[in-house]
């Protein structure tokens, strides 16, 4: 009888983990994609699902809000061209309040605040992440509110 119950609580020991390791393991990916977005790396490209949902939320000067949608290769490629001009100003984002959420399937739910460069405002984010097939994970999705209004432009 005591037998069983140290293996059964062995057991227990050892799972635990297991059960914490998706939640841990978006964590982790969220702080690589910040470091990486802030290093202006050029894996970033490679964190983004190729059929990624990306999603700017524009908040305009009278507040109301208007979601311009696009798909990853534009996005990657709007991203590069702004990489350039945004390394020479050392811009960055900070991130904080940050929950991560178990939505179930593989699938987390990474929330924060953003607040940029040298502005003293924060703006509502997320991302859903997923770990794929072959071990990797990966953006399924993005929302990032903004007040750059240029993006109005490709609203539909």
């Amino acid at each position: 009888m005591k037998k069983l119950f140290i293996t059964t609580i062995l057991t227990l020991m050892i799972s635990m983990p297991v059960f914490a390791d998706g939640k841990q393991d978006a964590t982790d990916f969220f702080n690589k994609y910040v470091n990486a977005a802030n290093t202006y790396s050029p894996e970033i490209v490679t964190m983004y699902s190729p059929n990624a949902k990306i999603i700017r939320q524009v908040i305009k000067p009278d507040g109301t809000t208007v979601n311009v949608d696009t798909d990853t290769a534009t996005y990657i490629k709007q991203m590069k061209l702004g990489q350039a001009g945004a390394k020479l100003r050392n811009y960055k984002n900070n991130y904080s309040n940050i929950v991560v959420t178990d939505l179930g399937n593989g699938k987390y739910k990474v929330a924060s605040l953003r607040q940029p460069s040298g502005e003293n405002y924060k703006l509502k984010t997320y991302m859903i992440v997923k770990k794929q097939s072959d071990g990797k994970w990966q953006i399924i999705e993005e929302m990032m509110q903004t007040k750059v209004q240029t993006f109005l432009k490709y609203a539909k």
